[in-house]
């Protein structure tokens, strides 16, 4: 998808580290304008090359005293300033704003964190729908404030301990909030970005997911000659599903799909996965079983990022053998290798800024992100990288991909390499969490509350517990159950199931799984957890 072809106004987010700047990004997109995030360190070209109506500055875990605080790029103020650009800053943006422009911001007498109410002082810009003494709920998160604003700038909200909350220069169009207006305990925040890019900004809202997949189309067509060929990775997931469908209907049988069996799936996957691709999608797709292949490559090996390489420069592999045996057919080798990464996969592959790591050191690596190996040779179309979880299965309705398949819980590409901790060929472990993991699932559907989770699954731990069965001591396994909530799978947090479905999920567990004695659950939100174990 190209930005500059999206007919509606781009907002940019700099991003400086915040766990809350994709939520700007989600809540943007929710008012039907496009909205993409960068690093906050970008070089200026790479935001000029974007052309954006509104950048938007995120907050981070940063103090702009310290020596390595991240900052925008040099020229970018005189740039806003010149293109008549707006600007806004969001907590460390605000105050990163004020310093650039020549303020003060100092360590607050009070640090503000959590609920806060703030008053609204001049009803103007940013507050112009508000009236003056109007109050409001937010969420705070500093430590520093602004103490002296720049030339040009005015106070127009504070909160209750008197600090600045709200600033803006109308005549620059510099705007600053010093609390999250993107969080939903900020209860009038979605309003106030509202009324920001619409009333203040005149931002044109015109992104709709039919234009998403015109584009798309048009952008496979470009890139894809038209007697190229090229294939694409089934996971069996409604990621790469909608992906491919996307790309069937751009280029049709020039399309060649690949479901590999790495040894690593669910119970019964591979059957259930073929079954709907070959009744219900109509998608050309050839099944190979490389179980072997991996399980071999993976023995021993008990990091997990370490696991994620090793899958993600298998299943190249396994691609590169497929194009030759295809070139073999159809007198042309393959060039491009279709993935169905997300937008939420490239930003958690990505170091936050200031923390001076390079993109392998991260919160995790995707297999089809920041596991490739550097001597691939397909070059990759990925047409939902832009896209979060929601939006793809949008997309998919578009593209009459069927609702079953697109309400599916999210499958990691790694597989259960990644719900296996530790070596996961060793013992009964991955039949052991085959098993637990289908006795879960059933259970959820039995009970009407599949399509109210994310994402659910088992987790198999390499401990063992001391247990009574059959009146005889047993030296069992311990497993755990994992459900959470969430929009786009960027933050998420613990259903919270009957414990009546607990004890009958608990008790099927350790009647009918040999191995297991002990069932525990996972009542973490993300974050400080990843959703996944690994």
């Amino acid at each position: 998808m190209d930005p500059k072809a999206v007919k509606s106004d781009l907002v940019l987010i700099l991003d400086f580290g915040s766990q809350y700047t994709h939520l700007i990004t989600r809540r943007i997109r929710a008012l039907s304008v496009f909205s993409l995030c960068i690093s906050g360190t970008s070089p200026l070209s790479s935001i000029t090359s974007l052309n954006p109506k509104v950048v938007i500055l995120s907050g981070g875990p940063h103090s702009v005293h310290s020596n390595d605080s991240p900052s925008f790029a040099e020229g970018f103020v005189d740039w806003a300033q010149s293109n008549g650009v707006f600007v806004l800053g969001i907590c460390y943006g605000l105050q990163l704003l004020v310093q650039r422009l020549g303020g003060e911001v100092r360590v607050g007498e009070k640090q503000e964190y959590g609920r806060m109410d703030i008053e609204v002082e001049k009803n103007c810009g940013i507050f112009g729908g508000k009236k003056v003494g109007d109050k409001q709920v937010v969420w705070m998160s500093h430590g520093d404030e602004a103490a002296r604003l720049p030339d040009g700038f005015e106070v127009v909200a504070r909160s209750q301990q008197g600090a600045v909350a709200a600033v803006e220069d109308r005549g620059r169009k510099f705007y600053g909030l010093q609390y999250h207006p993107e969080v939903t305990h900020s209860l009038e925040g979605m309003e106030t970005l509202r009324y920001f890019l619409f009333d203040v900004c005149g931002v044109n809202a015109g992104w709709k997911m039919e234009d998403v997949m015109d584009e798309e189309i048009e952008v496979i067509n470009n890139t894809v000659a038209p007697d190229d060929h090229v294939i694409c990775a089934l996971s069996g997931g409604v990621d790469s599903t909608v992906a491919a469908t996307l790309v069937h209907k751009a280029i049709g049988d020039r399309l060649h799909c690949v479901f590999v069996d790495n040894g690593l799936l669910r119970y019964k996957e591979r059957e259930r996965v073929m079954e709907t691709f070959e009744r219900d999608l109509h998608l050309p797709v050839t099944c190979v079983d490389a179980s072997e292949q991996f399980l071999s490559k993976l023995k021993g090996v008990v990091d997990p990022e370490m696991k994620r390489k090793i899958i993600g420069k298998e299943f190249i592999c396994i691609f590169d053998a497929f194009a030759h045996e295809l070139e073999q057919k159809v007198g042309k080798k393959p060039a491009f290798l279709v993935q169905g990464t997300l937008y939420p996969d490239v930003i958690e592959s990505c170091p936050p800024p200031g923390s001076g790591r390079t993109h392998s050191h991260t919160i995790k690596s995707h297999h089809n992100v920041g596991g490739l190996p550097k001597d691939m040779k397909l070059k990759l179309i990925e047409p939902l990288k832009l896209l979060f979880k929601d939006e793809v299965r949008q997309l998919g309705r578009i593209l009459k991909v069927p609702e079953p398949f697109l309400k599916r819980h999210p499958f990691p590409g790694p597989g259960l390499a990644v719900r296996v901790l530790g070596d996961v060929t060793e013992g009964n472990a991955l039949d052991i969490v085959r098993q637990v993991d289908e006795i879960f699932i059933q259970s959820i559907k039995d009970a009407g509350i599949y399509d109210s989770i994310w994402q659910a699954f088992a987790v198999f731990l390499p401990v063992k517990s001391v247990g009574v069965q059959g009146d005889q001591r047993t030296h069992s396994y311990v497993v755990t159950l994992r459900a959470v909530t969430s929009q786009d799978g960027m933050t998420a947090d613990w259903y919270c199931f009957e414990n009546s479905f607990l004890k009958e999920v608990s008790q099927k567990i350790c009647n009918n799984v040999r191995g297991v004695n002990r069932v525990t659950l996972d009542i973490t939100s993300k974050p400080p957890s990843t959703i996944e174990w690994e």
